[in-house]
């Protein structure tokens, strides 16, 4: 367990020199979780974006450890935050859009709770997305932060939050409020803060769809950005009908059918990417000033990925990378070598890492495993072959699917028509352009995946408590 590398007289020994002792550490570390909402995987200079322009995230990500192939295992809002506060698949905890709540065996043993019962001063800034009674109770500090999907709404530009007498960008007022919470946080226990943007998700229902803050307006007016990748009929054509007639194609007609709008949408959704970018700089520079920096681990990540057009698409949902793949960096100060790590990372080792780092015994029933470990360098992989991923919402404008992925390999299906199968070669074609799964020559990996497939929605349907085995996998 972890927190055997946090006791300040034997990190050194321990970590052979990987944690160095300062004057400033407390047992157990400072934790601020920074979540976006959309980011795809690409959308960082880090990852090779050579447009973007995202200087603190590319920072964070030569300082700390880069994860290049995060995923989700849900690829929408909802299920993916439940998951995140849970550790667990949606077919364990079924929770989605819809008037349920999280049950209260996942909020019990969510990351919030346990940080609180451990001693942590702990605050949440931001979208929170999750139904569940009192969660402001399970926090020192809580706002809620929220974009209507009302036309009229003020969106992103909200009267009653205001600073200094006037109404700034929601980016803008959660980075505010982050630093408040930083400075005001007592020095004599550890903190936890959990910073969830809205940005860069678009304002649905407005026509305008994107908007960003004043100081980022300037970015990319003059320029043209590239086409989609995937942008031919044929790839649309080759979709299942209930996609092509689906939330997926009608978001395209709102933010992408035209060029115009395809411009405006990706600059946009880039510029919101900037403003929270400039966040990031503000929270380091407070923890430096506050003498907080070297103590302090910093996670970043998305909370589902997104369609910027690819396929004649919007939106996340489906199973493609560009739907399930996410940023995620975790910087841990006292870890003095970066490293970039190929494994798949999941959101809900996010969980499990978050709790371990508070030195909390990991819950037998968490679906996700520590990441400690390889940021730390203790271990250089995460020993995962496989990873089930799924969108289980039962929505008639969204058709629910699930697959496996591994490092080579990628099998979908529908679970409305489960004959609709898709399989892909990963390491020969990432963008998931060639259909394998009709070829003579791909039956056998097909059916093997398939039945991983099945094998892995067993386990995880299964009840939380016989599920200790799957922290190792």
């Amino acid at each position: 367990m972890i927190r055997k590398f946090l006791i300040l007289v034997g990190c050194g020994l321990l970590m052979t020199g990987c944690y160095q002792e300062t004057t400033h550490r407390l047992e157990q570390p400072n934790i601020i979780f920074i979540l976006t909402d959309d980011q795809r995987f690409d959308s960082l200079g880090y990852a090779g974006n050579d447009i973007i322009q995202t200087p603190q995230m590319d920072k964070l990500a030569h300082e700390g450890v880069y994860f290049r192939n995060a995923l989700v295992t849900t690829p929408i809002c909802s299920a993916s935050r439940a998951s995140i506060f849970s550790g667990v698949y949606e077919r364990a905890h079924r929770y989605t859009f819809g008037p349920d709540p999280l049950r209260p065996e996942f909020v019990e043993d969510s990351y919030p709770e346990l940080l609180q019962k451990a001693g942590y001063y702990s605050g949440f800034i931001g979208k929170f997305g999750v139904r569940m009674p009192e969660p402001e109770a399970m926090f020192d500090e809580f706002e809620y932060l929220w974009v209507d999907d009302d036309p009229d709404d003020p969106g992103y530009y909200q009267q009653e939050k205001k600073l200094n007498g006037e109404a700034v960008h929601l980016t803008r007022y959660a980075g505010q409020k982050a630093l408040e919470f930083i400075e005001a946080a007592p020095r004599d226990k550890p903190f936890a803060l959990s910073l969830s943007f809205n940005a860069p998700h678009a304002h649905d229902e407005s026509e305008q769809q994107y908007f960003w803050q004043e100081e980022v307006g300037h970015l990319y007016q003059s320029m043209t950005m590239p086409e989609p990748a995937l942008a031919d009929d044929e790839y649309f054509d080759r979709l299942p009908e209930a996609v092509r007639k689906g939330f997926n194609r009608e978001r395209w007609t709102w933010r992408f059918d035209t060029p115009e709008k395809y411009q405006h949408s990706v600059k946009g959704y880039y510029r919101m990417l900037a403003g929270i970018d400039l966040e990031i700089a503000k929270i380091r520079d407070k923890l430096a000033e506050e003498g907080l920096d070297d103590n302090t681990v910093i996670i970043f990540m998305g909370d589902n990925g997104y369609f910027l057009g690819e396929r004649q698409l919007a939106g996340k949902w489906l199973m493609y990378d560009r739907s399930i793949r996410v940023p995620l960096i975790i910087y841990d100060p006292r870890v003095k070598e970066h490293r970039d790590i190929d494994d798949m990372a999941l959101n809900i080792d996010v969980t499990a890492t978050i709790v371990d780092l508070a030195g909390i015994d990991i819950p037998a029933g968490y679906h996700g495993q520590s990441l400690v470990p390889v940021v730390t360098g203790d271990v250089e992989t995460l020993s995962r072959d496989a990873v089930l991923i799924e969108h289980l919402w039962e929505f008639p404008n969204i058709p629910p699917s699930e697959g496996v992925r591994t490092d080579e390999w990628k099998y979908l299906r529908y679970i409305d028509d489960p004959s609709i199968e898709e399989l892909y070669d990963l390491r020969k074609d990432p963008g998931e352009m060639n259909n394998l799964a009709n070829a003579t020559d791909h039956q056998e990996t097909k059916a093997e995946l398939r039945a991983r497939l099945e094998q892995l929605a067993v386990r995880y349907s299964a009840s939380r408590n016989t599920a200790s085995e799957t922290n190792r996998n």
